[in-house]
């Protein structure tokens, strides 16, 4: 048993209040979800602390890639923990791994430490760890409360099965289903397991509004659309907080 919980990814301050508007209980503050997120600047969120109280936890990501990080990557990470906290984040999504894909304990007690008894997730970098289960329990031994997952599979519902085995564990932490989420997900989702809470970005695409387009100059990556903008679908994220809530808790 345990309180619902919708959870929204957001790296705009647009995104943010459109998950707001659509009844979202938590934000996990990101940068660039283009490629699956980064750390946040901490002005995004003194810039919704100025509107907001909601619950925050932002991602500590210092690149895209892997999640094998050297020295100074986890000293960096350290130091925006603290930095982020003073500006008021809640909690902190963290995952480190070593080559042979555990869990790096080293560097993720560094990161528990400075985090100073915030609220935790382990992302999707338990996704990709070598024994799903053990990672599981070394979280629970560093105090972590929740880990995301698709059930290390390329979405949550084709890793249905798997996070129904992390559930049979009993393990004192949250599971929380993400990649792939919306409404018919979650109330399928629910239908199978006693979940209570989940992760989605609803987002959509927005036609940029330049009227001046010169083509064939990439910014970034190639193939990318430099006139395509994402951002959180409020409707998308009302219609999963209806169907999350429906029926009370799990």
């Amino acid at each position: 048993m345990g309180k619902n919980c919708l959870e929204v990814c957001v790296d705009r301050f647009d995104s943010a209040m459109a998950a707001i508007r659509g009844g979202a209980d938590r934000l996990e503050l990101c940068g660039c979800l283009l490629v699956g997120g980064i750390t946040p600047e901490l002005e995004l969120l003194e810039q919704i602390r100025q509107v907001s109280d909601i619950a925050i936890r932002c991602l500590m990501r210092p690149r895209f890639g892997d999640f094998l990080y050297s020295k100074e990557e986890v000293d960096r990470m350290a130091r925006q923990i603290r930095r982020l906290s003073e500006a008021g984040a809640d909690g902190f999504v963290i995952g480190c791994l070593d080559a042979e894909g555990n869990l790096d304990l080293e560097q993720m007690r560094q990161l528990v430490k400075a985090a100073n008894g915030k609220g935790l997730t382990l992302h999707r970098a338990f996704d990709v760890s070598r024994d799903g289960l053990e990672t599981a329990r070394q979280a629970v031994e560093l105090g972590i409360d929740t880990i995301l997952t698709s059930g290390q599979a390329s979405s949550c519902w084709k890793g249905r099965d798997y996070i129904g085995r992390l559930l049979e564990e009993g393990l004192p932490l949250t599971i929380m289903p993400g990649a792939g989420v919306n409404a018919k997900v979650i109330g399928d989702m629910k239908r199978l397991y006693p979940l209570t809470t989940f992760h989605m970005s609803g987002k959509k695409t927005l036609n940029s509004a330049m009227s001046f387009r010169r083509e064939g100059v990439p910014m970034g990556l190639p193939g990318i659309d430099e006139f395509s903008v994402w951002q959180t679908d409020e409707e998308q994220v009302r219609l999963a907080k209806q169907v999350l809530e429906e029926d009370g808790t799990c």
